[in-house]
């Protein structure tokens, strides 16, 4: 199984060694991936390098931006077949996998167009200087992705790297990474230089820290838990290289009393079972401020009990957890939920399913305790906390109660109470009145606390993926 890209070709694991990847839709192995590893690596970053100081380093950034335009637009020529596979792949309902292949497009789209706006400055200076600031590629980049949306993560994370004109090495989760390698192909087709792109299959603790470690790389993204985070950035601090992290979060929807219930309940139902809660950003605590706590729950409830877990193509409104293994760990989480009393408030259908797949229906529990281990826990499935609040700050400090800070909504009516929630939430995004954006490609992303450091997304990813260089010129 060649499923390793280096220099632009297909390769197998130099010993062979393979990898059985799941169906989370029927837990029987379908496929298989190369386990690269560190020698894998090394050949990848080499390969980078290369590109950096030959065909692909001598690519304008008009260039670059023609060529991303270029693959994104073949990805929408492609997009149903791009998005079976990433259903099947990942579990999840073939009409969301249709809507990520239209959000991987838009970012192939925005940074093809940004690729040469990202201007450097001119800074006024003593008589007889002309001091410039330019913007330059770091060089090359290390990119660890996660399963839950392989297409959009490789999207956010590869074309900001690749309009600033660095060259990459990615690294897929072994659990979910078809699409990508299909995107790959197609971006090859379209004329992406060997050496620009590399990707190495493999499992984190190998490929991974392979990479993570590399001495010859310039940056290093990854998205994931906390706990792996850490990792990352003691191994990149060994060779003082910066990085961006995701980490996850416990994000947190604040319903006040004159919210529109009508609006907002069918925002927070889907932030959570969108991607069958397997999400850093999904809204799973559900904050209700106390005299409207029955009629909230009562309408998000009647909601749950309509959700249907099922089949990628049947329709369903969800599908299954990604692997063996994070079911099971979800499942244990909801035991312990059940044996620590907590009501159950309603829980979605399994539908049609299969035996042997990773389901499990939405569920909705509460009133949670602020100790609970649901209070300040990322579950990464669908469960929902509902919790009480008694005013402003009461919400202000609930919300802000976990070590986690990605997302955030306030639902209220209020003009000026919108603006000192947003300001008082600690957050990198917040909406108000909404949650998401429908991809969001054009909106700066990233956590504070735990959820990490560094943005993707907008116009600022550009400065992740680039560093800045100042020239003073002294001509008298």
């Amino acid at each position: 199984m060649k499923t390793i890209l280096i220099n632009g070709q297909w390769l197998a694991a130099h010993d062979e060694r393979l990898i059985d990847v799941d169906e989370p839709s029927t837990g029987k192995v379908f496929t298989q991936v190369s386990r690269g590893g560190e020698w894998e690596v090394n050949a990848a970053v080499q390969s980078a390098r290369q590109a950096l100081n030959s065909n692909w380093g001598r690519f304008t950034a008009a260039e670059r931006g023609r060529l991303l335009l270029r693959i994104g637009n073949r990805i929408l020529q492609q997009a149903k077949e791009i998005a079976q596979i990433e259903s099947r792949d990942t579990g999840k309902p073939l009409h969301l996998a249709e809507r990520d292949i239209v959000v991987l497009a838009r970012y192939f789209e925005y940074y093809g167009a940004a690729a040469d706006k990202h201007h450097g400055e001119v800074i006024p200076y003593l008589n007889g200087y002309t001091v410039n600031v330019v913007h330059e590629p770091l060089g090359v980049t290390g990119h660890i992705i996660p399963w839950n949306y392989p297409s959009q993560m490789f999207g956010r994370t590869a074309c900001p790297a690749l309009a600033a004109g660095n060259a990459i090495v990615l690294k897929p989760s072994e659990e979910a990474c078809q699409s990508v390698l299909y995107i790959a192909t197609l971006m090859m087709e379209e004329g992406l230089p060997d050496g620009a792109l590399n990707i190495v299959t493999g499992f984190g603790h190998e490929a991974g820290a392979a990479l993570t470690g590399h001495p010859d790389i310039n940056l290093v993204t990854f998205t994931g838990s906390p706990g792996v985070g850490a990792l990352v950035q003691q191994a990149t601090a060994a060779n003082h290289v910066p990085c961006v992290l995701e980490l996850g979060g416990k994000s947190p929807q604040i319903v006040f009393a004159d919210a529109d219930l009508d609006k907002a309940v069918p925002a927070i139902v889907s932030a959570l079972v969108q991607n069958t809660g397997q999400t850093c950003s999904a809204g799973t605590r559900l904050l209700i401020q106390r005299e409207i706590y029955d009629e909230v729950v009562s309408r998000v409830a009647a909601r749950f009990e309509s959700i249907r877990a099922g089949m990628p193509d049947s329709g369903a409104d969800c599908g299954p957890i990604i692997t063996r293994a994070q079911f099971e760990r979800v499942q244990a989480f909801i035991h312990r939920l059940h044996e620590s009393g907590l009501p159950l408030l309603a829980a979605g259908k399994l539908d049609g399913i299969e035996p042997g797949g990773f389901f499990v229906p939405p569920m909705l529990f509460g009133p949670v305790p602020r100790d609970h281990e649901l209070a300040t826990a990322e579950v990464f499935g669908p469960v929902l906390a509902a919790m009480p609040f008694e005013d402003e700050a009461d919400a202000i400090e609930l919300a802000n109660a976990t070590e986690y800070g990605l997302v955030a909504a306030v639902w209220t009516e209020n003009g000026a109470r919108q603006q000192r929630m947003a300001r008082s939430v600690v957050a990198g995004q917040v909406y108000i009145n909404c949650y998401g954006a429908g991809g969001g490609v054009e909106l700066p992303f990233g956590g504070r606390k735990k959820s990490g450091y560094g943005r993707e997304k907008g116009f600022i990813a550009l400065d992740e993926f680039t560093t800045t260089k100042t020239i003073v010129n002294c001509f008298e």
